[in-house]
Order: C-alpha cells, then structure tokens, then sequence
C-alpha cells in the first residue's frame, strides 16, 4: 500500500525509497515485530479466559508436559495477523505472487483455527477430522499450482528446477500442480508435526523464511540471477517482504512462546507458516531446495511416517515416541536442549541450501 506514494515522488526525495523492495522489507520486518509486541499481550489474554483450560495435552505424551496444561492455543493469530497486515501495508499490491502467498497463509490459518477451536472447545485432541482437513489443504494447495504456473515465465511454466545443475528443467507438464499439492501441503503438515515444544518450530520457519527471502530477491532480480546462473521469475522479488513481515510477527510471537510458553501458536500458525513456505518454494522455482532449508521438518515428518508404517508392520517401535524431537525427550533431554539443538541444525541446513545458489 505505501508503494503508491511514489507517485508523489520527484525521483530525488525520501518517497522514493520506497521504490525499493529492500527499504520495504525492512518496514515489513519492524511493522510487524512491533504489531506482535502491541496486540501480543492482550490476544494471550482474550485466549485465556476464552479458552478455559486451554490446549489439551496428550495422555500419552512425555510426562514433562503435564505442567503445560492451562496454557491457552490459537496464538498463531499473532503472527498470521502481523505478517498480513504488515504485507498489506508495505507490498505491491498489484503483485500476484503476494497475494498467492498470502492466499495460502490464510487458508491453511483457517483450517488450523477450526481445528484447534474443535480440540479447545471439547477438550480433546481430536480435532476436525483428517480427512476433511486434508481434503480442504489439497483443494487450497492444486488452486495455488495452477495460480503460480499462471505467472510463471515462459519456459518455465510447469518446470521443475534442479538445484546445482542450472539448465537442468524437468517438464512436468500436467503434473506440476499435483507436484505443487505436495510441496505445499507436505511442508504445511511437516511443520506442523514439528510444533510440540516450546519455540521449536517457529525458529527454524522464520530461518527457513530468511533464507527463501534472499532467494525470492535473488530470482526476482534479472541481474543477479543471470550471474548467478539462476531461472529468473519476474516480481517474485516481493516475496522478500511477506517473509520479512513473517519474521517480526514470529519474533513477536517467539517473546510470548519462550519456555515456560505463555501461549502455543497452534494448528492456527503451524499449518499457515508451512504452507506459506511451500508456496514460496514453488513460486521461486525453488522446491527441492525448500527440502533442504526445511530439513528438520522433513525429518519430522519422516519419523511419524517411520514409526506408524514400522509398528503396524511389526508391532514394535523405531522411536521411543514420534515425532522425534519426543523421541529425545523420553531419552532424557531437557526441552531447551532439543529446542536449541534443533535450532543449530535448521541455520546449518539453511546454509546449505543458500550454498545451492552459487554451486553450479
């Protein structure tokens, strides 16, 4: 929205910076950070005494978490709130890969805040049904392929690009929007799965949203992307805002969601970042590489995959408990130590996959 007061710009004056997307980012970050700082305090609180005794916590859960119960759930409408508004504010909004993304942020937060509201207000952890929450994610993941594959370039439409190799294209033709539901609504129920201790999962999202903001930048940028042997996708660049916005909400979120946590962000904001992230990925051409800056939630989701597939096989266990950050919890790890260690992992796996834009 303050993109437009360019037009009162004489191309030597302050309204000029924002012509920049990277001044723009930085408004995103800093407008965001201080929405979560602001409505953080008082969101918690209507949570509280609306939610009663707050999220459920598994009977059959490590023990630890008992002590956990009152905390209030949905605190994703925190950072789903900042980022939105924030984006709305300093994103061009004639740009369709923001409003793709943020397309998809809402209606994955829809489904988690239906979801948790069910848990919350019947005190189990049931939930809305798999199926419909699956059938909902795919629906809203196959109308976001074909979307992005609307403004993607030509001969890049329906492509998938391999990392390293830089003019390595697999045409998936038809298949790309079903390759598309995967991405997105893998990376939705991965993040997900990850979020079950306290600041876990939102300090590698926002990582991951770093480093798929420098990546969006770059393809986004005919110059860098030429030199750096990368496929250019054309206004893909202001993707680099929604995820700075994604970072101050989160980092506003994370000062209410430190051990001892004063509120979960829930379905509510683990499903919407995830499938955030996943429409990045494919809007940037870049979906393998979300694999890789998104390891921890891949091996996350694996270990449930794993334990479920292995036990009704053999009726026996891989994992003390899925998903395997619980795993390490029963081994006797405090909660901080796997938090902070999963944190390590996630900026080295983020390294790599910044690596992937220069290996060629």
């Amino acid at each position: 929205m303050l993109y437009w007061l360019t037009a009162l710009s004489d191309g030597g004056d302050f309204f000029n910076l924002f012509r920049y997307i990277t001044f723009r980012a930085g408004g995103a970050f800093i407008t965001a950070l201080v929405f979560g700082f602001i409505f953080g305090p008082p969101l918690i609180n209507v949570l509280r005494r609306t939610q009663g005794k707050g999220q459920p916590i598994r009977s059959d859960g490590p023990e630890g978490h008992f002590v956990k119960a009152g905390t209030p759930t949905m605190g994703g409408l925190l950072i789903v709130g900042a980022l939105t508004f924030s984006t709305l504010l300093w994103a061009r909004l004639d740009n369709p890969f923001v409003w793709l993304v943020l397309f998809v942020t809402l209606s994955f937060a829809a489904i988690g805040f239906a979801d948790d509201y069910a848990k919350v207000s019947k005190q189990n952890t049931a939930g809305v049904s798999g199926k419909v929450r699956l059938l909902l994610g795919l629906l809203i993941a196959a109308i976001a392929g074909y979307w992005s594959a609307q403004y993607h370039p030509a001969g890049l439409e329906n492509q998938l690009a391999v990392p390293i190799f830089k003019d390595v294209l697999i045409n998936l033709g038809f298949f790309f929007i079903p390759f598309s539901v995967i991405v997105i609504v893998g990376s939705a129920n991965a993040v997900n799965l990850t979020d079950g201790l306290d600041g876990l999962a939102i300090m590698p999202v926002m990582i991951a949203a770093a480093t798929f903001g420098i990546i969006a930048y770059v393809v986004g940028r005919v110059d860098f992307s030429e030199e750096l042997g990368l496929h250019y996708v054309p206004d893909s660049g202001e993707i680099l805002i929604f995820c700075m916005a994604l970072i101050g909400g989160g980092l506003g979120f994370l000062w209410y969601n430190a051990p001892p946590a004063a509120v979960f962000m829930g379905d509510t904001g683990s499903l919407a970042l995830g499938g955030a992230l996943g429409a990045i990925a494919v809007a940037t051409k870049h979906e393998i590489v979300l694999a890789i800056v998104g390891g921890l939630f891949v091996v996350e989701a694996l270990s449930v995959i794993v334990q479920v597939l292995y036990f009704k096989r053999t009726g026996k266990r891989v994992f003390l408990m899925a998903p395997i950050h619980h795993h390490y919890e029963k081994k006797g790890w405090a909660e901080p130590q796997i938090v902070i260690r999963f944190w390590i992992i996630s900026l080295i796996l983020a390294m790599i996959g910044l690596a992937t834009l220069k290996v060629r």
